[in-house]
């Protein structure tokens, strides 16, 4: 129990720059008292004093905002971030060093007894607000974008965004930002930090097809004025007008 808690309190200053004393950490974080009395709710449950159990899972609910029934297995050093409104089910398997932000449900899509809930293996990270549903597999440090809705397994070392969650290559990530930073775009109201590398890589695109629209209609013009027959359309240049596109994907 105390290597536990040791352990627990250990992590926050790992994952939390905001941690200042284990005073602090010990008596003012949510998530540190959520896995101590679900320790002893887990262990209630398994010697069949169910309701006491659920009691006890209850009172820690509203002590922490943190709700996780007494059935869900979790492992060693799992950090819960804030915790307000995390929600996990009963037959939820969390591995080791894991880490949950606030808002995130483990829950289930079926009324049927039997295995309903998430597995997170090892060291997976769950951003804010996700909701991973079903009885799935997230592989071993993968990474859950916030307000993601997992409803698939996802593999190992994945990173998965968007609704319903879509697994990101990390490879044609990175060559789509060289390729944005090559064209040198501007992302209309985007952050270059922002979360979503597709949206990103869709911006690079729009803004790439203005410039080459550009260009032709450029050439167009010189050609007619050397006195070719190429059309110098007007229009051409609004069918890619990058202010009214980049506001339909925003």
């Amino acid at each position: 129990m105390f290597n536990h808690l040791r352990e627990d309190i250990a992590v926050v200053f790992e994952r939390d720059p905001a941690a200042r004393t284990h005073w602090e950490v010990l008596t003012t974080y949510p998530g540190v008292h959520a896995l101590i009395i679900h320790r002893f709710s887990h262990w209630l449950w398994g010697a069949r004093l169910r309701w006491l159990a659920r009691l006890a899972s209850h009172i820690g609910r509203g002590l922490t905002g943190i709700e996780i029934h007494p059935g869900a297995t979790i492992g060693r050093r799992v950090f819960i971030d804030h915790g307000m409104g995390v929600v996990v089910g009963e037959t939820a398997v969390i591995g080791d060093d894991c880490t949950l932000y606030h808002g995130v449900t483990l829950g289930g899509t079926s009324w049927n007894k039997g295995k309903r809930h998430p597995t997170l293996e090892n060291g997976v990270v769950i951003g804010a607000g996700a909701k991973v549903l079903g009885p799935i597999t997230v592989g071993a440090h993968a990474k859950i974008g916030s307000n993601a809705v997992v409803v698939k397994d996802i593999p190992a070392d994945a990173t998965a965004v968007g609704i319903p969650a879509r697994i990101l290559d990390q490879e044609k990530v990175k060559q789509r930002d060289d390729m944005a930073q090559k064209i040198g775009f501007s992302a209309y109201a985007v952050s270059e930090d922002m979360n979503d590398p597709m949206t990103k890589a869709i911006h690079a695109l729009l803004d790439h097809a203005a410039e080459q629209d550009k260009r032709l209609q450029e050439m167009a013009q010189q050609i007619a004025n050397l006195g070719g027959d190429a059309e110098t359309e007007q229009q051409v240049g609004k069918a890619f007008d990058v202010e009214h596109l980049n506001k339909l994907v925003d």
